[in-house]
């Protein structure tokens, strides 16, 4: 694997199993460090393709999502790093599926616990074909200045801190992800930082090892020296002893093996990662710094010595001429994003929209304050969760039940209706519900099932004006305009209809007053005497016992009557009620596989 460095300002990956905040992080790092393009080229996401709109500085982006791995290799063919976010279930088939692509040079696998078989697969055909494998259980890399994998390195506060956003002198590699932060700000503070940094992972078998990074390392003109972070358990850091041994390594190497708490235990002891457990006294951290330390590398006696340590060496390389310390530069301001601003009392921001009826923020939603499970514990009905919405509280239970004989007794009115005709009609064309339900909502207004608003509105001006059914209906009559709520195209005054005498009994014996509704009645006898048809309808009915139950119930004041009166609260039933039945209309047309509607001729009169 030895070569040379993995990474540089124009790399790009791909990045598997949407994860925005990681993705966000890598294009804020980019911004950091002045790079031109963003370094994540795709996103590939099995079963979704599109774009995901993210950040690149002040810019908002679009990057393509794919649902394949080799449709995103082949849409972007520069894209020669695959970050693999997967489950452990799925990240080895997902990994191995990258590394066939041949414009894949590295793999970062970030997912802990996948199963060690599939694992060496990885490692034997990486090294087959000469790709690196960083991981599994790893939280990624990063090269200064150039590039970073994933989550690496932390917040952007903290990539400043360590100063990662342009390149030092050091490359360190570590098993450990969460020390690897900690060493970035380490060897900030002694030298001039790092040039590249990789955690290759806490499970027994990485893709790639210590050594094969601190001999990638040696390659590398720029990194001056090298820090490892080992660990106890395994024999990887002795793959590093030997290269020292050989002389394959000219650079200065600082190590230490962490565990030698271990000792201490009086049984094995099992440490974070899954490769951290001592088989043996060689796999020990006292023996591994041991034989680190005889092969020529600065092993401090402690891990609190290990910063003096890094800072001996990098401070005799100064001396010696052999590096001069990068000049520090400053990074440009990361914009802050808008929620994050807020929530920090920074700025404030108009909101787009107002709502009183429901909330969704906290562990359950809310309607007008009562969480769901209030809702579903108190066994409250459709009717208690429209007082709810609509009227923005809770109702005496003789209101809800009313509301509920409204919706019941309003769902349906047989195939014959214009709106069930025309959700009939559309249904049988193919359409889907929706369509369907619109096509028969569409028809609802004056002339159908849309007047129980205007029936309040006139009864209720009416009575309180103290008309006469003679004057508010000739005064009607002049004006031009229908009584509405009053009149039937089949129901006759020795016909009624069910539904009006349902509801008036119920307004009867539940109501505390039902002055409107008796209004209306007076209002249908007088127009009853005029023509057989002119009955009470249920439009009417609905509408006058509305304006009883606000009224009676001791709930609402003046304006707030007059205010649901006039927005359309009252055909709000309508509709709500009228939708059970069309949406059953739609059904019962598709169950029956009814064909396209035509018309007959012979219901059709031609004239000219």
């Amino acid at each position: 694997m030895a070569t040379g460095q993995l990474f540089s300002k124009t790399t790009q990956a791909l990045f598997y199993n949407y994860k925005q905040l990681p993705i966000q992080r890598m294009l804020d790092f980019d911004f950091l460090c002045g790079r031109e393009t963003p370094s994540v080229a795709g996103i590939i996401n099995p079963g979704s393709e599109g774009f995901q709109k993210l950040f690149f500085g002040q810019e908002e982006i679009a990057i393509p999502v794919h649902t394949a791995i080799e449709a995103a290799c082949a849409a972007h063919p520069t894209a020669d790093v695959f970050i693999n976010f997967a489950s452990y279930r799925s990240a080895a088939a997902s990994s191995m599926a990258a590394l066939k692509q041949p414009t894949i040079r590295v793999v970062a696998i970030i997912a802990e616990g996948v199963p060690e078989s599939d694992t060496k697969q990885l490692i034997a055909y990486a090294k087959a074909n000469n790709k690196v494998v960083i991981g599994p259980a790893t939280v990624g890399g990063i090269q200064a200045g150039a590039f970073k994998i994933g989550d690496t390195a932390g917040t952007i506060d903290n990539i400043i801190q360590c100063k990662l956003y342009r390149p030092g002198s050091v490359g360190f590699v570590s098993k450990s992800g969460g020390m690897s932060n900690e060493l970035y700000n380490t060897i900030a503070r002694v030298t001039d930082g790092i040039y590249e940094g990789i955690a290759i992972g806490g499970d027994v078998f990485p893709g790639s090892t210590l050594s094969d990074h601190v001999l990638r390392f040696n390659n590398i003109p720029q990194v001056k020296m090298i820090v490892v972070l080992g660990e106890l358990g395994g024999r990887d850091e002795y793959s590093l002893v030997e290269a020292l041994k050989q002389g394959k390594i000219n650079k200065p190497v600082v190590a230490w093996v962490s565990g030698t708490c271990a000792t201490l235990f009086k049984s094995e002891v099992q440490f974070g990662h899954a490769g951290a457990k001592s088989g043996g006294e060689m796999e020990s951290a006292q023996a591994k710094n041991q034989a680190l330390r005889e092969a020529g590398a600065a092993v401090p006696t402690s891990y609190e010595a290990f910063e003096g340590a890094i800072k001996e060496t990098f401070e005799k390389l100064v001396e010696e001429g052999k590096t001069t310390p990068v000049k520090e530069v400053t990074p440009p301001q990361i914009p802050e994003d808008l929620n994050t601003a807020i929530k920090s009392g920074k700025v404030r921001a108009p909101t787009h929209i107002i709502s009183t009826i429901s909330d969704d923020r906290g562990e359950e939603p809310t309607y007008a304050g009562v969480p769901m499970s209030s809702i579903v514990e108190q066994g409250l009905g459709v009717g208690d969760v429209i007082s709810l919405l609509w009227f923005k509280r809770s109702l005496p239970r003789y209101c809800t039940r009313f509301i509920e004989i409204c919706v019941m007794l309003c769902a349906d009115h047989g195939p014959c209706v214009s709106g069930a005709h025309n959700t009939i009609v559309t249904a049988r064309a193919g359409k889907d519900l929706v369509s369907s339900l619109v096509s028969g909502l569409l028809t609802i207004g004056p002339r159908f099932g849309g007047a129980i608003d205007d029936a309040a509105r006139y009864f209720k001006d009416a009575y309180e004006r103290g008309l006469t059914p003679y004057e508010f209906v000739e005064s009607m009559k002049k004006k031009g305009i229908r009584v509405p709520g009053i009149g039937h195209r089949i129901k006759r005054g020795d016909n009624r209809d069910k539904r009006v005498e349902l509801l008036q009994l119920f307004a009867r014996t539940n109501f505390p007053s039902v002055k409107y509704m008796e209004y209306a009645v007076e209002v249908e006898t007088y127009t009853l005497s005029k023509a057989n048809n002119l009955v009470l309808n249920v439009d009417g009915a609905i509408g006058s016992l509305f304006l009883d139950l606000l009224a009676g119930s001791g709930m609402f004041t003046k304006p707030e009557i007059d205010e649901i009166v006039g927005i359309g609260y009252l055909n709000g039933l309508f509709v709500l009620a009228r939708s059970i039945g069309l949406i059953g209309h739609t059904f019962d047309q598709k169950r029956l596989k009814q064909p396209l509607y035509r018309h007959p001729w012979e219901d059709v009169l031609y004239t000219k």
